[in-house]
């Protein structure tokens, strides 16, 4: 556990004293901060990677280790319809604070001219009649990828999840013929998790880089905007988590307070990089350490994702 290890091993300290030195080289250095993007971007990049693959490990070993279909559709089915009520609830509250901050106010300064020009830069492009051209059906088929690999190369996690979901269902249909392959999805898993598990190391390195990037590009003066955005971000999440999450925590029987200290890791490292796919190998492991099943896991979390 991260108690036991020195201060400066653990991964989360290591990315705030990342944030911290890229802001510093930024103010001091803007010229080496502008060029300290590729850090950012490659972590990211690298990240980004491995969900795909971990997905597919994750669904396929969930679902198929169920067995019985009843069992996988009161489980999804509880999940598909927590998922939608609870988002809902985030929604309304995120709409409440949003509209008493307004922490969007002053990030264009040019207001009409920037928004004109942006518009004449949709319009020449094309995007606004792109984005306005997919019909249900065209966003339906969209999940549906060319080839097999088509998937995993393009990165649509949706496309993965069709596949994902068809492979397991094939092998559930195996019976015990399909214990060998589930073992192998199982183990490939592992293999996965621990190429991530080397890539989040890298964290520290990819925070030091965007923020270097950031402080360096738009000056010192651009973390206050942000920051007044981020304390509307965390006051909308903290609201949600205390009183929606809170609340479900309460009737479930546990303290929600106890739960992010369990996983207080995985917070202060998606804090850090600012991307919660690096707290997704964690998240997973730590949910079986609690006690929950594998296959329950298996489909929750990735669905959540």
């Amino acid at each position: 556990p991260s108690s036991h290890q020195p201060w400066y091993r653990i991964l989360y300290v290591q990315v705030l004293i990342a944030v911290v030195l890229g802001i510093i080289v930024g103010k001091l250095f803007p010229d080496f901060g502008k060029d300290l993007k590729p850090l950012g971007d490659g972590f990211i990049n690298l990240v980004k990677m491995m969900i795909a693959p971990i997905i597919f490990c994750t669904v396929v070993h969930g679902i198929a280790s169920m067995g019985a279909l009843k069992k996988l559709g009161r489980v999804g089915g509880k999940t598909l319809l927590y998922f939608e009520v609870v988002s809902t609830l985030a929604l309304v509250i995120g709409l409440i604070v949003v509209t008493l901050l307004r922490p969007g106010d002053g990030f264009t300064p040019a207001g009409e001219t920037f928004h004109a020009e942006a518009k004449a830069v949709e319009t020449s492009h094309g995007y606004a009649e792109k984005a306005g051209a997919m019909s249900t059906s065209e966003f339906l088929l969209n999940i549906i990828p060319k080839t097999m690999l088509g998937a995993f190369v393009s990165g649509d996690l949706l496309q993965v999840l069709l596949i994902s979901i068809l492979i397991a269902f094939a092998i559930a249909s195996m019976g015990d013929k399909g214990k060998p392959v589930l073992h192998a999805i199982d183990t490939a898993a592992q293999v996965f998790f621990g190429v991530m598990g080397i890539v989040v190391k890298a964290a520290p390195i990819g925070a030091f880089g965007a923020m270097g990037f950031t402080v360096g590009s738009y000056g010192i003066g651009a973390l206050n905007k942000l920051l007044v955005l981020m304390a509307g971000f965390y006051i909308t999440a903290g609201a949600f988590v205390i009183l929606v999450l809170g609340a479900i925590a309460w009737w479930s029987g546990f303290s929600i307070f106890r739960f992010l200290v369990f996983i207080k890791d995985e917070i202060l490292l998606v804090i850090g990089t600012s991307s919660s796919e690096t707290a997704l190998p964690g998240m997973i492991q730590k949910m079986q350490k609690l006690g929950c099943s594998a296959s329950t896991v298996g489909l929750v979390i990735p669905t959540g994702y």
